[in-house]
């Protein structure tokens, strides 16, 4: 059975920094691509950043570039994002989710979601 498990998240000032984790379980992870994802409030859901399965590959949504970084540690099957220099339009509920390796889209694994609030 196919697990994603987040952690981290929560509430910061405009200028913070943030980190998530999400350990995954019952599949290869190892040999799985992974990307973490958003939605605000009334917005579509957006890839925020997605890294292959060694790590050595990582794309990023313009918005996130610069400030957001992907990475992953295979052997505690833990995808990490580090958030800094958050500003209010990051707000959103973020997910994990496992990711095709070269179209980066989700493949239908997901995290329960954490929020990040980006107070002014």
């Amino acid at each position: 059975q196919v697990r994603l498990v987040q952690s981290g998240g929560g509430s910061v000032q405009a200028g913070g920094s943030l980190r998530l984790s999400c350990v995954g379980s019952g599949y290869d992870y190892d040999k799985t691509c992974m990307g973490w994802y958003r939605q605000a409030v009334g917005k579509e859901r957006e890839r925020v950043a997605a890294i292959s399965w060694i790590g050595v590959t990582t794309v990023y949504a313009d918005s996130v570039k610069g400030r957001f970084t992907v990475s992953r540690d295979n052997a505690k099957k833990t995808l990490y994002l580090e958030m800094n220099r958050l500003s209010p339009a990051d707000t959103a509920m973020y997910y994990c989710a496992t990711v095709q390796c070269q179209s980066w889209r989700p493949t239908g694994y997901w995290g329960q979601g954490t929020q990040v609030t980006v107070s002014a």
